[in-house]
């Protein structure tokens, strides 16, 4: 017997419906010199260029749309390094409820004032000595407000899979056959969802997520049937995808879902982040490149069809950005 899934097409579908009238359906594009670079149709999924620049603001409006009045009032508490954060904080100010992030106290400085500047409060902790999960669920339970987890949750993983969707209808209309989807995973919330809704629409494309070195705890779950954690002195520059394990939620869903894990160095990053910018003129942060690195570095299995590359966020440090293009970094 297998467990019922955390999500079905139907809940993205109703999900598409709720964020139409504040989210951007993001553009996927075609670069020629990407193309005969990797000798094969890339399209690339720019999340970008969604509010506060990631995906994150789908799940979090599909998420916080769902609340009462009462709720509303009560407000919403969150954790994140920074994109789930804004997220959370730019649907909460669209929706007129109070949001407190719990952030950690190294996240890019950038997305700190972000958050705060799309008017949550922002509370911070040790990432290496404290539980952000328990701070927030403290703080909720302390404010009686929602705790709104950053991919465990079945309106969050329906929220990201309207980039599934989206990314169906965008290759149909380009007349491209899809064979593969590169998706960056952290805790594996927009994996779960995109992959529910393209395997719903076309189940012979395969899935592939992508981890950097020493936050592979999906690639190896995968591999061991269960759910691994990240080692406590794992350390990568892609901020976005440093979750400690695998979803509760999402775990079940990708494991029945994703064809396998792949996994990149942050050198691989940087570069990856250095072709975004010079070839294609993105911005791309780091968690955000992570599948770009594994298509440019060779490591997507062979496969008939175009693939997609996700390109998850844009929110990088100004300073850590300018180093990593100048190779000082």
């Amino acid at each position: 017997m297998t467990d019922a899934p955390a999500i079905t097409i139907d809940d993205i579908l109703d999900a598409a419906r709720v964020i139409a009238p504040a989210a951007v359906r993001t553009p996927l594009l075609e670069n020629a010199r990407l193309n005969e670079r990797c000798g094969r149709c890339v399209l690339l999924k720019f999340e970008g260029a969604q509010h506060t620049g990631s995906f994150k603001f789908r799940g979090a409006y599909n998420r916080l749309a769902r609340l009462d009045e009462a709720e509303r009032a009560a407000g919403v508490v969150a954790w994140s390094s920074g994109n789930h954060a804004q997220g959370v904080a730019a649907a909460a100010r669209m929706l007129g409820m109070p949001a407190t992030i719990v952030m950690p106290a190294d996240a890019p400085a950038i997305k700190i004032a972000n958050t705060r500047a799309l008017g949550a409060e922002v509370v911070s902790y040790d990432r290496l000595t404290e539980s952000r999960e328990a701070i927030a669920t403290d703080l909720a339970q302390r404010r009686g407000a929602t705790l709104v987890p950053s991919f465990d949750d079945p309106f969050i993983i329906a929220g990201q899979g309207t980039a599934g969707l989206e990314i169906i209808d965008q290759a149909a209309q380009a007349g491209a056959e899809i064979g593969q989807v590169l998706v960056c995973c952290g805790g594996g919330g927009l994996t779960a969802g995109i992959a529910t809704a393209v395997k719903a629409r076309a189940p012979h494309v395969d899935i592939h997520t992508v981890e950097p070195t020493g936050f592979d705890d999906t690639a190896r779950s995968l591999r061991n049937g269960q759910r691994e954690a990240v080692a406590p002195d794992a350390r990568s520059i892609c901020d976005a995808l440093l979750a400690p394990r695998p979803g509760a939620l999402t775990f079940p869903i990708n494991r029945a879902l994703v064809t396998s894990g792949l996994v990149v160095t942050d050198d691989q990053v940087r570069e990856a982040m250095r072709f975004a910018f010079s070839t294609l003129k993105l911005v791309v942060e780091p968690g955000g490149s992570v599948a770009l690195a594994a298509l440019l570095a060779g490591l997507t299995p062979e496969r008939d069809g175009a693939v997609v590359v996700v390109l998850s966020g844009s929110n990088v440090d100004p300073a850590d950005y300018a180093a990593i293009l100048s190779g000082d970094a």
